[in-house]
């Protein structure tokens, strides 16, 4: 059963649903915006000319719905990356004559990842070589059962270029809004999302804010990510100006300074002093997070595993052929235990792509590559995110890291990193059988903290600890290139001049 999403504290009432439509490249969605629009303004607003701002409202019934005109799944699962639930429910448009493609699966899998209900809209059912049944058990292969097959998904049949079944789309929207319970606090500050924004030549940087809670007024100062400025202006997609923008309400927004990011969050405060205050303080908070970043491994989530701060281990496939996908999953999803799951969000085949690395940073999730590999792009994402690519080519090791993982016992994965090497020129008296080294850095540098081989011959007589390292008098941390040195090595003392030093480290491979 769907739960109600409720704001917390305060007076509540009842809000507009906030929609988001998504599908396959070429299956309408565009087209179904673009009807519900025009159908909608030659109803309510002859002659109005509409300007798109990235959200507009239509009414049915006397009742308003939101919708949200993103370019698709990757912006949706964008806004919910930095933190913003912005969507209600997701219309999933399908095209009749064409059925469930790779890009319907992955806005499928975001939906569901942000636990969104869908309603389907079975697009383009005027063309000859419609089949909707075809389509409807394509749907059900992937988890979305249909109402009339016994199912919980709506799915209304409609053609955007006959403009048939709009009504019918908007009045289930309405059912499904009235089942959610959708309520909204409004006796509070105003808060909500950055839907787009931009800069203006004549006005300059605008923002199409979305409100969630509380009511947006003209003249309320406003804090969006670390930028502040004051509500000068707000209007609709129409070009109407407004006053007050109420919950599920977008708005362009006059009077930032600067442009801000969609997905932004914004929060209205008392006065400027406050804003500004706010704006500061989250500029250093975003310094502190961009220098401090950390890559969420596949060991750092297994440790959260065994610690019990994570309960699902959400896992991103990918691999080179689609006939690996079942086998792989499956064998992932078997290892989960009573207390873990692991769970595959999403799995395809081809490269990993930047919506991959979106979808892994708004789930918390692991990406996994089974001979295949990250496109230019989703690796620096990746990187810049810091979300963790693992590759495989053997489904033994993928498994068992997986296995390992869910239990909360993946032990990280250490590779040798040679330093430095080295060579004795003299060895020198130190004690009772005691005998230090001097040498000189060949290349990269000599560390105290580092391992060290003793070479001979190119044949290993020792490999040990540092016990001490000396320039002259004085102990010191590394000796750089170019440079000579004492080195003292604990349970050895049988240098010999032209022994080749090999400094290493144990370093950690994510």
């Amino acid at each position: 059963m769907i739960k109600a999403k409720i704001s917390e504290g305060g007076k509540l009432v009842p809000r507009p649903p906030v929609i988001t439509i998504m599908g396959h490249v070429d299956h309408g969605k565009t087209s179904l915006l673009d009807a519900i629009r025009k159908s909608n303004v030659v109803a309510t607003e002859a002659g109005a000319i509409t300007q798109h701002i990235g959200a507009y409202q239509v009414e049915m019934e006397g009742r308003k719905i939101t919708i949200l005109d993103t370019p698709g799944h990757e912006a949706f699962t964008a806004m919910r990356a930095r933190g913003a639930r912005a969507t209600d429910i997701a219309v999933l448009v399908v095209a009749a004559d064409d059925g469930v493609q790779p890009q319907t699966i992955e806005a499928v899998n975001h939906a569901k990842a942000a636990g969104v209900p869908i309603v389907v809209a079975l697009n383009k059912i005027d063309k000859a070589n419609a089949n909707p049944d075809k389509v409807k058990q394509q749907l059900s292969d992937q988890g979305l059962v249909i109402e009339e097959w016994g199912g919980d998904v709506i799915c209304v049949p409609v053609s955007a270029k006959k403009r048939e079944g709009i009504a019918e789309l908007l009045e289930n929207l309405l059912l499904l809004t009235d089942i959610l319970e959708l309520k909204a606090e409004v006796d509070c500050p105003a808060e909500g999302i950055v839907v787009e924004s931009k800069m203006d030549k004549n006005k300059g940087p605008l923002a199409t804010l979305l409100v969630q809670k509380g009511m947006l007024k003209v003249g309320d100062f406003v804090v969006i990510g670390t930028m502040m400025g004051k509500v000068k202006a707000m209007f609709n997609d129409l070009g109407k100006q407004l006053k007050k923008a109420e919950p599920a309400t977008p708005a362009v927004v006059l009077g930032i300074n600067g442009v801000v990011q969609a997905g932004d969050l914004f929060i209205a405060v008392s006065d400027e002093r406050e804003a500004k205050i706010l704006a500061e303080k989250r500029k250093i908070e975003q310094q502190e997070l961009a220098s401090g970043g950390k890559t969420l491994s596949l060991s750092d989530l297994s440790a959260q595993i065994g610690a019990g701060v994570v309960k699902d281990l959400n896992i991103i496939l990918k691999t080179d052929v689609q006939g690996s996908i079942e086998p792989i999953k499956d064998s992932i999803e078997r290892q989960a235990t009573e207390q873990v799951k692991a769970r595959v969000i999403h799995a395809g085949s081809g490269n990993i792509t930047e919506s991959d690395v979106l979808l892994a940073l708004a789930s918390n999730a692991i990406i996994v590559g089974f001979n295949t590999r990250a496109e230019q792009g989703a690796q620096k994402m990746a990187e810049m995110e810091k979300i963790n690519i693992r590759y495989y080519n053997v489904i033994y090791d993928l498994i068992d890291d997986v296995s390992k993982a869910v239990q909360g016992m993946l032990e990280p994965t250490y590779a040798e990193v040679v330093i430095g090497n080295a060579e004795v020129r003299a060895v020198f008296d130190a004690g009772k059988s005691k005998k230090i080294a001097g040498i000189a850095i060949k290349e990269g540098k000599g560390a105290r903290d580092a391992s060290v081989r003793i070479m001979r011959n190119n044949q290993k007589v020792y490999d040990g600890r540092i016990n001490s390292l000396r320039r002259f008098k004085d102990d010191v941390k590394e000796v750089a290139t170019g440079f000579e040195c004492g080195i003292g090595i604990e349970g050895f003392s049988e240098f010999q001049v032209g022994d080749v030093l090999q400094f290493y480290r144990q370093e950690r491979v994510e």
